[in-house]
Formats: C-alpha cells, structure tokens, sequence
C-alpha cells in the first residue's frame, strides 16, 4: 500500500456501494443479507442437528459453567470465552438440544452482524455473496452450533478488519470504532493467541500510516480481552511464559512443520487430523481450497486496478496472518482451525467472482456466469455431503460415550463420582462425574491420588481392548464397554451383569 492509506481504505464508490439514504431503502438492502444468515441458522439446525451430544472439548468448556457435571481440567492454551458464550443456557439447563438451538440461533445473528461491518467497502451484493461463501462451508456449518471458539474468532476477526478499514473513513462515526473494539474484545476473549496473529498486519499497517486512534481502540480492544487469561495465567499456571510454554508443548511443541498437506486431509471430514496420515480426499473435496489463493490473487489485481488496494490487500494479510501458524508451524490439523482465514477471505474472494462474472464480452456473459454457477452447485453439493458425513461420525462418537455413561450409572457409579482412562472426560461429562488423567495434556493427577479417591466415591477406569489396567484398578471388577473394559469399584447398581477381575485375565 503507497500513498494515503486513510484516502483509499473505503476506494472510490461508485452506485452500487454509495451509502443508502431512507428508510426503506436501508431495510431492503438488509433483507439479503438477513436471509442468508437465517438460512445459516436453519441449515445447522436441520443438517447438524441439535441432538449431536457435546464433544471432547464442547464438555471441557461447557463443564466450566454447566449443571451437568464438575468442571473438567481446564489445559494452558484454552479460553474462559466460549463458557461465558454458553452459560446463559448451560448454567442452568443440561440440554444439549437448547444449547445447540441457543447457539445456532446466535451464530446467525453474529454472521449477520459480522457481514455487516463491511457495508461501504464493497456493494451490497458482495457481501450478500461473500457471507453465503462463508456460511456454506461444512466446516461453517459444523461448528457455528458447537461450543467451540473458531468460528467466534472468525466472527471477531472479520468485524475487527472491517470496522478498522471503516473507521479510516469521513464521518465514520462511534459505530466502526465499537466494532473495533468489540471484535478485538471477542478474539482476545475466545482464543487470544490466534486474536495477536489476526491483528498483526493491522498493527503493522497502523504503525506505518500513524492511525493512532484506530491503534488505541484496537489494542484496549484486545487487552480487554486477553486479561483474564493472562491474569489465570499467574494464578494457575505460574506465569504467563510458563503457561505459553506449556501451551507449545501440549499442541506438540511449536516449531516449524509444514502442515498444508495435513489441512488437505482434514477436507473431507476429520475434525481432528493427529497425526494425520492416509489418503488425500478427491479433487471435487479439495478444490476450492486450492482454487482460494488464485481468487485472493485475482481480488488483490482487480482492486489494485480499480484503486481499492487497502480495502481488498488488508483483509488478504489479515487471513494469511490468522492461517500462517496452522499451516507452518503446528505438526497437525483441524479444518476449524482456518476458519478465521476463510471468513476474512470471503469478501474480496466474492468481488473477484462477481468481477469474473461481468468481464467477458456481453455476448459471453451469460456463458461465464452459468459456468460460475455450475461450479458454485457442484461446490454447495460437495460441502453438504462431507458436512452429512461428519456429523454422523461425530453424532455416533457422542452416543458411543453415552452409551458408556449409561452404563456407569447401572454399575451404581454416580455423582459424586471419578472417571479416568481412554475418553475419561467426554464419558465422566456425561456421567456427570469428575474426570482425572495421570499423563498426557490434560494430567492433572497422581495414581495415588485415584486410589484414595476411589476409597471414598464410585469410581470407574476406561481400558482399551488387549491393554492392562492402571494398577489402582487391578483388583476392581469389570464389564465389556465399547471396544474395550470399564473396571469400576462397586456402587449400587443392581440388575446387570459383571465379571470379577481374574488372574490372567488382559
């Protein structure tokens, strides 16, 4: 960017893109917009659904404040932001099904609002375009009505960008400073390290240009957010570097690692690529993630061609910023780790599009645009496919674990109780139980400690098929319980049949 960055950040505006005056007219271009994201909210509903069970870390988070069981063990790298999110429901009802209707329900109405920020730097039927972009994704859709924070930090992150480029505007009033502020607020508030990776380049672009008010804003924006996580970070973790440390070493050591190929095969449904390995899925999965670089490229000539460079090249640094660490620097994947990249992009992805679609000849038009539109089909049919696909693996994962649940509860083990072993904390949520760990990331306890506390409360160890059980559990009796044994010590269940622990048994 040369020149005046503050002359070019909303670019020239021709017709399409001048601020509407009226009543009438204001609501009507809103009307697009609001039906794209009750759409949004309606496909989650309908092809999510709300009776998936909570996952791994939907029952860390929502533990935190809920009724349904104790709070699980909270891990350095994670955030007290989603389970300020869900306490309105989860602090004083257990039903998923409200829960993922309260969420769902929220994620439209934050996808409307998020899209909105962006009015004046692109026409109207951009943004329409863009947040259906956005929104048609399954990785979108998955995890809009979770309770997890990636989709929130997409919603921060493009209301960050937005209201920053529309803040250097004349007369751009309280409203894009606000945005400012709040999107760093809900960034720093959900996920904080992936907020500084985001507002990077908005430093760096503020720095040089001298935007100190949108500088102040953005930072007291973020600072607010992160504050509560830095101060847990010496009450619990014994500093701040202490717990960025311990955070490193739980997601594997951060450190250079080429993870592309690894975003590739999470494409066609694996919600946790660790370690990833296997095949690559199809073309017709993968696509359009190879095909969102050259349309970044295309929308960065356009808008350079048309003098609009800074509101189209600082939402594509914004997104290469928010994406560098999950794809060089973390030794796995997740699909919903990018989604802040994805939400950034949309925007200028959708005026290059529409661009694409009004550049040939007129004559030619009609050809490129059901061209443009054939491609757009297949690409709606594929995300709804692997969207299906996923939500049923994680649907029956989630029943898998209540299946177990419900089994505690016939042995007798019951709250107050402990569950510990393979899956020990979605199964103990579920339960309604504590959850303990004695290694791995989430290790918060001894084997001495289990021991005592099994003298005391019901308590159960899950143990995967051909493997021993920790020697606390040795003498315990034991049941068949998924792919593996659950060894319990003896509550008040009656009625179901169990198997004393005997010598030779594996």
């Amino acid at each position: 960017m040369t020149g005046n960055t503050d002359a070019v950040l909303t670019g020239p505006r021709d017709a399409r893109s001048r601020p509407l005056s009226g009543g009438a007219r204001p609501l009507r271009a809103a009307l697009p917009l609001a039906a794209v994201a009750a759409a949004f909210t309606l496909a989650q509903l309908l092809l999510v659904r709300p009776g998936m069970g909570l996952g791994w870390d939907e029952a860390v988070y929502v533990s935190q404040v809920g009724v349904r069981a104790p709070a699980a063990y909270f891990s350095a790298p994670r955030a007290r932001g989603i389970s300020l999110l869900v306490a309105p429901v989860a602090a004083w009802s257990s039903s998923t099904v409200l829960l993922r209707c309260y969420l769902a329900v929220l994620s439209g109405l934050a996808l409307y609002v998020a899209s909105r920020a962006w009015r004046g730097l692109f026409p109207p039927r951009v943004i329409v375009l863009g947040a259906a972009l956005f929104a048609s994704l399954w990785v979108t859709l998955f995890y809009g009505l979770q309770a997890m924070p990636n989709y929130w930090v997409a919603v921060g992150a493009s209301v960050t960008v937005g209201s920053y480029l529309r803040a250097g505007a004349p007369r751009s009033g309280r409203a894009a400073f606000g945005g400012l502020a709040a999107g760093a607020v809900l960034m720093g508030w959900t996920r904080p390290m992936d907020a500084v990776w985001v507002v990077l380049p908005l430093l760096a672009t503020g720095l040089r240009h001298r935007h100190w008010h949108r500088l102040s804003v953005l930072l007291a924006g973020l600072a607010a957010g992160v504050a509560e996580w830095v101060v847990e970070a010496y009450v619990r973790y014994g500093g701040l570097l202490h717990r960025l440390s311990e955070g490193s070493a739980i997601q594997g050591g951060l450190g250079w690692h080429l993870a592309v190929v690894d975003q590739l095969r999470s494409l066609g449904g694996r919600t946790l690529c660790r370690p990833c390995a296997g095949a690559l899925p199809g073309p017709l999965v993968t696509f359009w993630w190879c095909a969102l670089p050259l349309l970044a490229a295309l929308a960065l000539l356009f808008a350079v061609r048309a003098g609009r460079t800074a509101v189209t090249a600082l939402p594509l640094a914004c997104a290469a910023s928010a994406a560098f660490p999950y794809l060089f620097l973390i030794g796995y994947a997740a699909p919903r780790f990018l989604l802040p990249a994805y939400a950034l992009l949309a925007f200028p992805v959708a005026a290059a599009l529409l661009r694409l679609a009004s550049a040939p000849p007129p004559r030619r038009r009609p050809v490129a645009r059901g061209a443009l539109l054939l491609v757009a089909a297949v690409h709606l049919g594929v995300q709804l496919t692997v969207l299906v696909r996923t939500t049923d693996v994680a649907t029956a994962g989630h029943r898998s674990w209540s299946r177990t649940a419900a089994t505690l509860h016939r042995l007798g083990v019951r709250a107050p109780c402990l569950v510990t072993g393979e899956d020990a904390l979605p199964v103990a949520f579920y339960a309604g139980c504590s959850s303990a760990a004695t290694s791995g990331p989430n290790a918060d306890t001894t084997a001495d400690a289990i021991a005592r506390t099994a003298r005391r409360v019901p308590t159960a160890t899950l143990v995967p098929a051909g493997a021993d059980p920790p020697g606390y559990a040795r003498g315990w009796p034991w049941v068949a319980a998924g792919t593996g044994r659950l060894y319990y010590t003896p509550g008040r269940g009656e009625g179901f049949p169990v198997r004393p622990r005997q010598v030779g048994d594996g």
